[in-house]
């Protein structure tokens, strides 16, 4: 079965004799042209479950990053190469798991005996790139030649920078040519004159790093299954009731709060329910939760319940086998809040461990780089007639200069960034789907 997807003309679902109803496996493959091309047509062969897989190629290593933004929610990617997985991971744009094609071993040997039956080079004497240093000296052990004069750079670069590091050894005459696992590389030098092999990966390792991407998504997938529970306490209303405090005004903030909870819950596919006076418990799964606190980085409701209702909260998340273990491993997870320790994890894993994320990399970049939603909050404002802060998909698209779709697409992220709010449905007699409006929080601009 071919499925079209957004991101790429081609999606295959691999992995027959299951039934419409089953939840398949999306994998996303990311690379060059003809590698993307050759793992999507080994899929039905090497995946060791059913899954679907989305192509993602690029033109240059550089966008491995950005393909791996537009592909959105996939349980896997699959790389088919080192160099472009080592840049989405420096960017920190990887926030499933992710293997890639090995282009050692048997695909670095094959390079090898290609380049022995070029008159033009010695293999003995060529400069590698992408590969190990110890990968190179194992594959030339293991053929019984001698790698002293082969030169290697591993580092991740530019397609001209890795480029001018083969051609610059050839012209020095250090080496008789260059074995590169980039296709741009072997194409620029190929067009300098330079002799050039390009190192592919093996059917063998295709189908290897097929099914470590198949095996990696099916263990995310049951991992972000998990149940969780989060329990959430407010200090204000646990306070003992002051005889100036009236009762109604404490009456109005557990609705306010309630309802708050209940539209969050709503946004993540998870149940509320009010505990006592001053707690609440909220059911969801791992996936939701995670992608609710950047990956258990931030405590999760509690900056739009400051924001809003002017409220501090003490809030505690435990997974576990059953929602007995889930909710007392929240507990625990609350009392290491309520000590002042939530440094060290405001979640507790269904083992009873603090869960602690290691630190996102930031992506690395020339300078300072606003985030996308500003920009275009930034623009909208600028056309704002009259104060009026609320806006359409038709009506955002026209000042922007883009198709309502995209403009559709682009409140979404204003949405998810904190700096606009979706408003109810404009409901009208009219058939079709109702008008959704955003109110812009352009106030945000200024700060």
């Amino acid at each position: 079965m071919v499925e079209r997807t957004e991101e790429s003309p081609r999606g295959s679902r691999v992995g027959a004799g299951m039934g419409a109803g089953t939840p398949d496996l999306t994998i996303g493959v990311v690379g060059p042209h003809d590698l993307v091309e050759r793992v999507m047509l080994m899929g039905h062969s090497a995946a060791p479950v059913p899954c679907r897989l989305v192509a993602a190629a690029y033109r240059d290593e550089q966008e491995a990053s950005d393909k791996v933004t537009r592909l959105g929610g996939v349980d896997a990617c699959l790389f088919a190469s080192p160099i472009p997985y080592e840049l989405a991971r420096r960017s920190g744009v990887l926030t499933m798991p992710a293997t890639h094609v090995q282009l050692g071993g048997a695909a670095l040997t094959a390079a090898i005996a290609r380049a022995a039956l070029d008159d033009r080079i010695d293999p003995r004497r060529v400069s590698l790139d992408v590969l190990s240093r110890s990968e190179i000296d194992e594959a030339y052990a293991d053929l019984g030649l001698s790698a002293a004069e082969v030169h290697s750079r591993d580092e991740p670069g530019a397609t001209g920078t890795i480029a001018a590091f083969h051609e610059r050894l050839v012209r020095q005459g250090a080496s008789t040519g260059a074995l590169t696992c980039i296709p741009g590389v072997a194409d620029r030098l190929t067009a300098a004159g330079i002799p050039a092999i390009r190192i592919r990966p093996t059917s063998a390792a295709v189908r290897t790093a097929l099914h470590t991407a198949a095996l990696l998504g099916a263990h995310h997938r049951l991992e972000e299954s998990q149940l969780t529970v989060i329990l959430v306490e407010v200090p204000t209303l646990r306070e003992p009731v002051r005889r100036a405090a009236p009762r109604y005004w404490r009456d109005e903030l557990r609705l306010s709060l309630h309802r708050l909870l209940v539209q969050e819950a709503n946004r993540i596919n998870a149940s509320v329910w009010p505990i006592d006076d001053h707690s609440y418990l909220v059911v969801a799964t791992r996936g939701s939760i995670a992608g609710a606190t950047d990956g258990f980085r931030v405590l999760p409701f509690a900056a739009r319940i400051r924001d809003e209702l002017g409220l501090a909260v003490e809030v505690g998340v435990g997974m576990g086998r059953t929602t007995h273990d889930a909710e007392t491993h929240a507990r625990a997870a609350l009392a290491r809040t309520q000590a002042g320790k939530q440094a060290q994890g405001f979640a507790v894993d269904r083992e009873g461990r603090a869960l602690v994320p290691p630190p996102r990399m930031p992506p690395q970049s020339a300078g300072p780089v606003k985030p996308k939603g500003v920009e275009v909050l930034a623009r909208l404002a600028a056309k704002l007639e009259g104060g009026d802060t609320v806006v359409d998909a038709e009506g955002a698209g026209k000042m922007l200069g883009v198709t309502p779709r995209t403009a559709r697409r682009l409140l979404r992220t204003l949405v998810d960034e904190g700096l606009a709010w979706p408003l109810p449905p404009n409901r009208t007699p009219q058939p079709g789907r109702p008008r959704q409006l955003y109110r812009l929080i352009v106030e945000k601009l200024n700060r």
